[in-house]
């Protein structure tokens, strides 16, 4: 007789918790969020999150962090470095990404929300080999493009100002076509050099 182990499926998908945590720290930043509305984003009972996560919210938040670092690792900058299209098509394919990721600026960025309060002292390495990545993606691009290493580092760093700065003023104004226009900014910076 052949018997056949099964694990009970998990009800609430892993990617499903961390997108639902996104949001609850993008919105909240990690002082704001309550342990009551990441159980609810995530569907799971607290005592089922803490499961997952023994070291509370600072694990979550720090697990919301690493999966916005692999998307930039996986997604934007496999696209900004992509040596088979040119620079100026991999560069238009970067701002798309960025562009939807962060919905046309209707969304903030997790980064700047964990760069509040709390956040910043127990997560400074992480934003900061994070946001590090995000300037050297853009730099490397910009030496694709034919930039001196000081100017392409310039660029990069300014592209990284325009997107977080956008994305606050955006927010704060409601209006998104500011988000838009920071990101033709940086394509006509990089194309237009």
């Amino acid at each position: 007789m052949l018997y056949i182990c099964s694990m009970r499926p998990q009800k609430v998908l892993d990617k499903e918790i961390i997108d639902g945590l996104t949001q609850v720290f993008r919105t909240k930043g990690y002082e704001g969020a309550s342990l009551k509305e990441l159980a609810e984003v995530t569907g799971l009972k607290k005592a089922s999150l803490y499961h997952r996560f023994p070291n509370g919210k600072e694990e979550m938040a720090s697990a919301v962090l690493s999966n916005s670092v692999k998307w930039g690792e996986e997604v934007l900058f496999e696209a900004l470095a992509n040596e088979e299209d040119t620079p100026k098509k991999r560069l238009k394919q970067g701002l798309a990404h960025i562009r939807s990721i962060y919905k046309g600026g209707e969304e903030s960025c997790v980064f700047r929300a964990m760069s509040m309060q709390t956040g910043l002292e127990l997560f400074e390495t992480q934003l900061h080999d994070g946001m590090g990545k995000w300037v050297k993606a853009f730099k490397d691009l910009g030496l694709a493009f034919g930039l001196t290493a000081k100017t392409a580092a310039d660029f990069a760093e300014q592209t990284l100002i325009d997107i977080q700065g956008s994305l606050v003023v955006t927010k704060c104004m409601g209006d998104t076509s500011i988000f838009d226009k920071a990101l033709k900014r940086i394509e006509n910076r990089y194309i237009n050099n």
